[in-house]
């Protein structure tokens, strides 16, 4: 799970060395707030590619969910049959 810290944009402007080597370091999202309010997020580059990766995953899966729902199914052996083909084509 994402921990979360909250710390005032002003803490971006005088200790910004210290708030990034936490985001490093730490699997950890920084609430930034203006004026005691949540304004902006803050994550290390590592966490960010992790959560795209995930999203990226969970959107698949709601994708092939639709198309279960829709009816855009098929047997497996002419799925594979289609992607055997398109290998073919490729070389």
């Amino acid at each position: 799970m994402l921990r979360e810290t909250i710390r005032p944009s002003s803490d971006l402007r005088n200790k910004y060395p210290e708030v990034s080597k936490s985001l490093q370091l730490r699997d950890e999202a920084a609430i930034i707030t203006v004026n005691g309010r949540g304004d902006t997020v803050s994550l290390g580059y590592n966490t960010y590619n992790a959560l795209k990766a995930k999203i990226t995953i969970l959107a698949s899966i709601v994708d092939g969910q639709e198309d279960i729902i829709e009816g855009r199914i098929k047997p497996v052996e002419e799925t594979f049959a289609d992607i055997r083909a398109m290998l073919d084509n490729m070389e």
